[in-house]
């Protein structure tokens, strides 16, 4: 029989310790169990006599060892009690146990090589099995999931938000079907609206319908920190249980760090569309769901602004919870239904799937990268005779750089080329050999006088040539990827790429317990290296680098006296074909020729810009770092770091940067445009787009000098929540929107029809975008918004 993990639990029956897992199957949702298991920890072979035998553990002496080289034992746990017994005497009595942070149940799947999927051989079919044989096995369901989105009051001063509705909408291969339960009249109810009259008997009657509908997945938007949250606190304040679970077992929720919260859920995952679209590297400028539903779907919320002004939204919710109760339904139906085509769209189903049997991480994991690499790093360095460190046992004399950014060359360019080292940090640690393992051994064989079987890195690392995982690891997952890109499994390409690309991330991470800065540095530093001889090269070909950053050179077609290169973008292509293979051969006579490695660098020929701009840094002649803009030949114009993609600047300054730079690059008079602009906006046509948006990060209470515009259209919001009787939702901190008016900043809800500072956007909107790409026009935008001004200016 096959089966996807949905979810994995541990917990002791009868005193002994149980580890169960949860499945989806081709004939439905079962459980397997394993009773009577025990938990492992580690310890030094000197230290399991410290140990009382009145713990109730028994130990073995192993054939593992510490990276100090410490003979280590084994303690091994008959129940979580005891498990906990031993880790509280440790620390109490300062013994250094290893790996006891490492869940049981992840050990145990761990250690058999089993990720997302597995494999027991079963005939007959049961809801519960005990003791099977598992291996591993890539097993994708059809799975079922409700979307469920709650409808609340907004929470006052005093009170906190008010249940309204609930709305369901499950789907399957074959079947949907859709449901809200709404406060009302239970004698005006409907075949899928049904009224209750109290809060207690719509939540049993949730709970009743999550048993009968079953699902597999639950989804919705912000769904753990707002409506699970809700729901949870709802259910405990009318003395019930949220019985959310598969066989009616219950759904717990605990807060971890910053606030966010965590849930548990036997049989079932919830995935949250937010989480979902930023573990897949999806960005947005605002992750609201409205805003995300325009984006992917080119459709949102049935009633406009939702997403805007939170006391509106609260206000509209309420108007029609007591004035047009259908309408309500429809559109919390709707906000489900957005979330399933979010999901649809975008496959995040199959992609959480797919990272699940690279990983080992449930689907509703979020972040977990350093779980992720400790899955598939733990088993092998078993092998291999060692045993984990704990955090912060490794080398931390010094910090890692970060990647290397070449100074820039400001100017106005035609045809710039980009050259872009395919996935630089994965490739580095491949061909380089950079390991925690590799470290250990490396560091051991020089000082051994082995140094042929070592491979130098940075501030005195040695790497062992033979000795290493993680090399190998990323070699295969490159293959996965490249066979993934061949069959058109975009979920799986991505997936691979997002793990690879972590690596380096979580070797520098503090948080990991293989860190240590020689591997980081040795990343890094041996980055910068490539970069910088990579650039000595191309120039020494004759063509000028403006430009450099972690793992892309900008070419410039010019010959070395200054004189262009008269090109069209079939020429540079060729070009760039040229650069691209001459310096994967110059890499791999280098690295062959000096270090005796094969070469898994790879620079690509990425784009051709026939303009470019590489700015400056405002109010100065130096070249700005991560900020430049071209037009492809392609037509299309990209910016990077500048104000046109920005989410700290207005939708105003956005439009005048993207129309600016297009004139400017396609040779047209942009004088006409520039100062239209300026009028339409002092005429108040371009007040939609004069707001700006910002993060508060603190409490506004911890700002007390120096208090920026966004702080002081919050503050200057507290009365007029105070007044309306609800709390001022930037106290805690949070995005804002606001203007600038005369009277000052101002919360845009707050602003109402107050006169707008016309001239601080000109002044801080306009003039510095366009005077950003003047400058290299010998112009000024003074120039051209007043022109008669400038007269007496040529004597």
């Amino acid at each position: 029989m096959e089966g996807f993990i949905l979810s994995e639990h541990s917990f002791d029956r009868d005193e002994q310790l149980v580890l169960r897992y949860w499945l989806k199957t081709q004939s439905g949702p079962i459980f397997i169990e394993f009773p009577q298991h025990e938990a492992v920890v580690f310890c030094r072979q000197s230290d399991v006599k410290k140990l009382p035998t009145w713990l109730g553990h028994r130990h073995s002496n192993l054939a593992l060892k510490h990276f100090d080289d410490s003979p280590i034992a084994a303690i091994y746990c008959s129940s979580l009690k005891i498990l906990n017994a031993v880790r509280r005497y440790a620390q109490q009595n300062g013994i250094t146990l290893w790996e006891d942070d490492i869940k049981p149940t992840s050990r145990f799947l761990m250690e058999r090589s089993i990720k997302g999927g597995l494999y027991f051989d079963e005939q007959h079919t049961a809801l519960e099995y005990k003791n099977p044989r598992i291996q591993p096995y890539n097993f994708i369901p059809n799975f079922s999931y409700i979307s469920f989105d709650i409808e609340t009051t907004m929470p006052t001063r005093k009170v906190s938000e008010k249940l309204l509705s609930i709305a369901f909408v499950y789907e399957d291969s074959s079947e949907r079907k859709e449901m809200v339960y709404m406060l009302g009249d239970p004698s005006s109810s409907t075949q899928q609206l049904i009224f209750f009259k109290n809060i207690r008997s719509l939540l049993i009657a949730s709970n009743q319908l999550i048993s009968e509908w079953d699902p597999d997945l639950l989804l919705g938007w912000n769904v753990v920190n707002f409506d699970v949250s809700v729901l949870h606190r709802l259910y405990r304040e009318h003395g019930l249980e949220m019985l959310w679970g598969r066989q009616q077992s219950s759904l717990n929720i605990r807060q971890g760090q910053n606030g966010f919260n965590f849930v548990d859920i036997p049989g079932r995952c919830i995935l949250d569309g937010i989480d979902s679209l930023k573990n897949a590297s999806y960005h947005f400028e605002s992750f609201a769901l409205d805003f995300v539903a325009h984006q992917l779907l080119d459709k949102g919320k049935i009633i406009e602004g939702f997403d805007g002004d939170m006391s509106d939204r609260g206000h509209a919710i309420t108007e029609l919870f007591h004035h047009n109760k259908a309408a309500l339904a429809q559109y919390n139906i709707n906000d489900c239904q957005l979330v399933i085509d979010v999901f649809k769209e975008t496959q995040l189903i199959d992609y959480l799937v797919k990272r699940s049997f690279l990983t080992g991480h449930r689907l509703d994991r979020v972040g977990g990268s350093v779980a992720a690499f400790e899955f598939l790093y733990l088993p092998k360095l078993h092998r291999a005779g060692y045993i984990a460190p704990n955090l912060g046992e490794g080398f931390d004399g010094f910090k890692a750089p970060g990647g290397l950014v070449l100074d820039s060359k400001p100017g106005l360019y035609k045809d710039v080329l980009v050259l872009d080292f395919k996935s630089l940090y994965p490739s580095i640690i491949r061909t380089f050999k950079i390991d925690p393992l590799g470290l250990i051994e490396g560091l051991k064989a020089q000082q051994e006088g082995h140094s042929e079987d070592c491979i130098a890195g940075f501030h005195d690392a040695f790497f062992h040539r033979e000795k290493h995982f993680l090399p190998n690891i990323i070699t295969q997952l490159w293959a996965e990827r490249d066979l993934a890109k061949k069959r058109n499994d975009a979920a799986q390409s991505y997936a691979i790429k997002i793990i690879m690309n972590s690596f380096y991330g979580i070797l520098g991470s503090t948080g990991c317990r293989f860190f240590d800065a020689r591997l980081a540095s040795s990343i890094t530093e041996r980055g910068h290296s490539i970069i910088n001889q990579s650039a000595t090269w191309i120039e020494q070909q004759g063509f000028q680098v403006i430009y450099g950053d972690t793992d892309s050179v900008f070419v410039s077609l010019h010959t070395g006296n200054g004189n262009i290169i008269d090109v069209d973008h079939s020429i540079a292509q060729q070009i760039g074909n040229q650069l691209s293979d001459g310096l994967n051969q110059y890499w791999r006579h280098k690295l062959q020729h000096e270090f005796g490695l094969d070469s898994h660098l790879e620079i690509e020929f990425e784009n051709h810009y026939g303009d470019f701009l590489m700015p400056t840094i405002r109010g100065s002649d130096k070249g700005s770092k991560k900020r430049y803009a071209g037009l492809l030949s392609s037509g299309e114009l990209v910016f990077k770091g500048l104000e046109a993609v920005r989410s700290d600047w207005t939708e105003l300054a956005k439009h005048i940067q993207k129309e600016l730079y297009r004139l400017v690059f396609e040779g047209k008079d942009y004088h006409v445009f520039i100062q239209s602009t300026v009028q339409e906006l002092l005429q108040g046509k371009w007040d939609h787009a004069l707001v700006y948006k910002k993060r508060i990060r603190k409490p506004l209470n911890h700002y007390k000098k120096n208090i920026p515009p966004q702080i002081q259209a919050a503050i200057a919001a507290e009365p007029i929540y105070q007044k309306r009787n609800q709390i001022n939702p930037y106290e805690n901190g949070g995005w804002i929107r606001y203007v600038i008016t005369q009277q000052g900043p101002m919360a845009l809800e707050c602003a109402n029809n107050l006169p707008l500072d016309y001239e601080h956007y000109v002044d801080k909107q306009i003039a510095p975008v366009v005077d950003s790409i003047l400058y290299f026009l010998d112009e000024r935008f003074e120039q051209i918004r007043s022109p008669q001004q400038d007269i007496f200016g040529e004597f």
